[in-house]
């Protein structure tokens, strides 16, 4: 009897295994599946068509509407992608799949032959001159620029000098591309609303609407609540972006007055002397006291969030 137990024990355990590795084989080949066709997905969504119709915006070409320019240009994150030249940079090698670099965006690349529309549906929409989606280009943060400054950043891109070469460079990792056809990551031109019309100048002073209309360049990381989270696109190892609303979680609290917040903008550090990861300090460093001031005044009123609610 105990042997027939045993046998039957052993088959019943034989069985068990069989089902159970077939179990995890059907697993593995969803998997595979679900990769594939993720990575197909992302493939077809950044060679899609984007049809925005938008108006032009003349390029500005008075020594005022430059100067505005090259401040947009090295305050507002161009050069954080492009290069204080213009040229073309790596800002992403993270030596696991994931590299990134901004185009050459010279007289003396593809920019050169930018009509006035290609700029205004690039920089405010996300959206390249051939109709393609700009899988990196942070146009949620740059939409609600005004006509104006729209004019002041292009004109001053053409005044730089011409420079060959410096494509694009997108080498994404397999799960990155997946979520992104899947759609768990969006490119910025599905995160605009592109019927909204061009904003309205706003005076610039140390106040919490001009300030409103600087956060508009936190808008990509920090969120459209701006509480914060996981950055969308970001490498596994990027920390979340901090809450800069007054709720729970809120990074805010270290910066109990204006000087504090902006000694933190122009070094990169926290008051107890710690580095921030990540936030682009090249460029945040180069806002000018009026610009810095009027951030803080208006992250002292925004409603708010729990830290990760975007």
């Amino acid at each position: 009897m105990t042997k027939i137990n045993f046998h039957i024990e052993g088959d019943h355990m034989n069985r068990w295994v069989k089902r159970v590795g077939l179990g995890i084989a059907l697993l593995l080949v969803l998997g595979v599946a679900i990769l594939l066709f993720g990575s197909m997905l992302g493939e077809q969504k950044r060679q899609r068509t984007v049809d925005i119709a938008v108006q032009p915006v003349a390029w500005a070409t008075d020594p005022e509407g430059i100067a505005r320019g090259n401040y947009l240009f090295r305050s507002r994150g161009c050069a954080d992608c492009h290069g204080q030249d213009g040229a073309g940079r790596e800002f992403i090698n993270d030596g696991k799949g994931m590299r990134l670099a901004g185009p050459n965006i010279t007289p003396g690349g593809p920019a050169g032959r930018y009509t006035a529309q290609d700029w205004v549906r690039v920089i405010r929409h996300g959206v390249k001159a051939d109709g393609h989606a700009a899988f990196i280009m942070p146009s949620e943060d740059y939409n609600r620029f005004t006509d104006a400054d729209v004019a002041a950043i292009v004109g001053y891109a053409r005044t730089l000098a011409p420079r060959t070469g410096g494509a694009a460079v997108i080498e994404l990792p397999l799960p990155v591309m997946v979520l992104y056809g899947l759609g768990a990551i969006r490119d910025a031109s599905e995160k605009i609303d592109h019927k909204l019309p061009a904003a309205q100048p706003v005076a610039a002073a140390v106040n919490a609407e001009h300030g409103a209309y600087v956060a508009n360049m936190c808008i990509g990381c920090h969120g459209p609540g701006l509480s914060g989270g996981s950055i969308p696109g970001g490498p596994p190892d990027w920390p979340a972006a901090a809450n800069l609303t007054p709720g729970q979680g809120s990074a805010m609290v270290r910066y109990p007055d204006a000087q504090t917040f902006v000694t933190m903008l122009r070094g990169g550090k926290r008051p107890d002397g710690s580095a921030i990861k990540v936030m682009p300090f090249d460029s945040l460093r180069e806002l000018n006291d009026t610009d810095a001031l009027a951030l803080y005044a208006f992250l002292k009123t925004v409603p708010a969030r729990t830290a990760g609610q975007r």
